[in-house]
């Protein structure tokens, strides 16, 4: 890559300092990725035994392993090299010398994410371009190999598909049995004809590609591939689950490609996959979902730093290439977040109030602890998944007069006005959604009582994965571009757990009947369902729909249900496709 340095200073004195500095900072990223794969090789285990508890904790672990290697780099090279000895000359050679030691790296655009979260917790805002940090990637991913290779390839022309399938099976090495692969395979076999042309012209190239190693999460392990024909792809993905005795089987065959958008999904917890080489995972990936930028498939790998790092370059690339201006999101404006997006950009900016006015009861601190509960837990494709950043410059040109006005006066102790450029010193970035207020305000008979039965959906897998959203308001929620109702504003929210459900008392007395504020105690933690109908429910139409399929969600037993089974330590199954897909249901399996 062309630097905008001379060459002379190639031969200066800090040549030996940098080097030493470069290779710290490389050693500390390949001890965060030999635990991080380690931590991969285990859900191996996990699963096999069935330990979905240590699957899960491997899951929430495995997220914070990054920034501690960080802060490790940096506590080195502060106790090793004396500070004003890293001049800014010192600091070009650095990064000269960490490139030149990617050259044959496995990971090398990982390790050069891993350098820019250490400088960037060293150096002022004003090092943050090309010179100093990797804002451009300096080494190329392409064909980088891997040993054993990132994906097997298979030939059924040769042993037929059911054998061919059937080796692919074998191969994963899973040390369980399973119940029937016959029978599993027969259903495998039965959906793949249904996507097929018949007769299928087999070409010269028909083969089946397989990646290495399992996708885990929760209680599931997921082979993924495609079969490719010609000119033609298919992608899919089998999830291998458990039965009740231990034994293995496969539950469905995902084949279209809105499944599997949904099943890679950010909003669920990252898989845990074995990859020597990232970056051969995620170009496979791509060519699965074309349409799914490189940030989220690598973020959805759990490499969700180089995820963050990939998505602040397209952002950056974007305000290039665009001319529109940012403004104040529409819908209600919420009273904890201060929320911005850009018209031609599919994402929101928020941006935690300094005052949070009555009736919230939270502090900044605590919404950013809310948000750390959402980033460890499992979403379950419930929960919108967040990217937090610090210190980001926006050119101020762009920021229309209302949008000004209201940082200002809302959030001015995390706003810097550096004359042509705003700075928010603290700020959260999410995939833009229509306010489930606004879509149901604009919908047609047949999209509203979708909504709604999913909306009710949404509360209940939340439930499952012990977490009450807290505010259920429909301003709360909004509708992704596949239709799917998802939680977004998390300063409310708990783990279920936490929660004391109560039935209403029935009042006694004509006084207590007509009294203005309860007469009974209230605790902090007391929620009482038969509540929600009051605020939810005004709509006669939406009523109707959320009765006729979740008029539970306002008894006080469906909740307290739930916790008994979080108490008792059950995981119950929240499937990340939709369970009329599964072979127990479309083939009537036992």
């Amino acid at each position: 890559m062309q630097q905008s340095f001379p060459q002379s200073v190639l031969a200066s004195e800090h040549k030996e300092l940098a080097l030493s500095i470069a290779q710290v900072m490389l050693q500390g990223f390949n001890k965060h990725y030999r635990i991080f794969r380690e931590a991969c090789q285990a859900a191996k285990r996990h699963f096999e035994t069935g330990n979905w508890t240590a699957v899960q904790q491997a899951s929430r672990e495995r997220i914070d392993f990054y920034d501690r290697r960080v802060i490790e780099a940096i506590e080195r090279i502060e106790r090793k090299f004396p500070a004003d000895s890293i001049d800014d000359t010192a600091w070009q050679h650095i990064k000269l010398h960490y490139i030149g030691l990617l050259i044959y790296h496995k990971q090398p655009e990982c390790a050069e994410t891993f350098f820019n979260s250490v400088c960037c917790r060293i150096l002022h805002r004003t090092y943050f371009n090309n010179n100093f940090i990797f804002v451009q990637p300096a080494v190329s991913t392409e064909h980088i190999e891997a040993d054993p290779p990132s994906y097997r390839s298979y030939y059924p022309a040769k042993y037929g598909l059911r054998p061919t399938l059937a080796r692919m099976l074998q191969d994963i090495g899973l040390q369980r049995p399973f119940a029937d692969l016959r029978r599993d395979l027969g259903c495998v076999l039965r959906m793949w004809r249904k996507i097929l042309p018949r007769p299928l012209q087999l070409e010269a190239n028909h083969q089946i590609q397989i990646l290495s190693s399992l996708f885990y999460r929760n209680k599931g392990a997921y082979l993924v591939g495609r079969m490719i024909n010609g000119n033609q792809d298919y992608p899919f993905v089998i999830p291998v689950l458990h039965d009740h005795e231990g034994r293995l089987f496969l539950d469905t065959v995902l084949l279209e490609r809105a499944q599997l958008n949904t099943f890679f999904s950010t909003n669920r917890a990252y898989f845990l996959v074995d990859m020597e080489v990232p970056s051969a995972y995620a170009q496979f990936l791509h060519g699965l979902l074309p349409y799914k930028p490189k940030w989220e498939i690598y973020t959805l790998l759990g490499l969700q730093k180089h995820g963050k790092n990939l998505f602040y370059r397209d952002f950056l690339h974007h305000l290039r290439h665009s001319s529109d201006d940012f403004v104040v999101a529409p819908g209600i404006r919420g009273l904890v977040m201060s929320v911005f997006t850009l018209p031609s950009y599919p994402y929101v900016f928020k941006v935690i109030k300094d005052v949070i006015a009555p009736p919230k009861d939270v502090t900044r601190q605590l919404v950013k602890e809310k948000y750390w509960l959402v980033k460890h837990h499992d979403r379950v494709g419930r929960m919108a998944d967040t990217l937090e950043y610090s210190d980001v410059a926006f050119p101020k040109k762009r920021f229309t007069a209302e949008l000004l006005d209201e940082l200002r006066a809302l959030a001015p102790s995390v706003i810097e006005d550096e004359g042509d450029t705003i700075v928010i010193k603290h700020l959260y970035m999410e995939r833009r959604m229509v306010p489930l207020n606004i879509f149901l305000d604009k919908a047609q008979d047949k999209q509203r009582d979708h909504v709604i039965e999913d909306y009710g959906r949404a509360i209940k897998q939340l439930a499952a994965a012990d977490i009450f959203a807290g505010d259920l308001l429909f301003k709360n929620f909004g509708v992704t571009r596949h239709g799917r109702v998802v939680f977004y504003d998390y300063d409310e929210i708990d783990y279920l757990a936490n929660c004391n459900f109560r039935k209403l008392p029935q009042a006694q007395t004509e006084e207590q009947e007509l009294a203005a504020e309860p007469w009974y105690s209230v605790g902090p933690k007391d929620i009482f369902p038969e509540e929600f109908a009051t605020f939810l429910l005004t709509d006669d139409r939406v009523r109707d729909c959320f009765m006729r399929h979740h008029g539970d969600l306002l008894d006080v037993a469906f909740w307290q249900a739930a916790q008994q089974c979080i108490a008792a330590g059950e995981m119950q199954d929240v499937f990340p496709y939709d369970e009329a897909l599964r072979f127990c249901y479309l083939f009537g399996r036992r």
